[in-house]
């Protein structure tokens, strides 16, 4: 199995990823991939705010970037429209 290096890089700083990961194929990087980021907005989200300007890099043992992974890219955002009686905060 490749092994793979995921580096984390937010507006704050960045996170070498040094000991890395083997997984089975590109589909199985990008899917740890997202489950990181999703897992790092998760505690960002219970504190009430999101800052998706970041992104996961998939290297090779090479040290090659194969993949940019946007934190954007790991949700789904679909917009609020008509709030309307939805209870919300404000």
């Amino acid at each position: 199995m490749p092994r793979s290096y995921l580096h984390l890089i937010t507006r704050t700083g960045s996170a070498r990823d040094e000991e890395g990961v083997d997984l089975a194929d590109a589909h199985a990087a990008l899917a740890r991939a997202v489950e990181g980021i999703r897992s790092i907005l998760a505690d960002e989200a219970k504190a009430g705010r999101l800052d998706l300007d970041g992104r996961i890099e998939i290297a090779d043992e090479s040290g090659a970037i194969l993949r940019v992974v946007p934190f954007e890219d790991a949700f789904e955002i679909r917009p609020g429209g008509d709030r309307a009686g939805r209870g919300g905060v404000g």
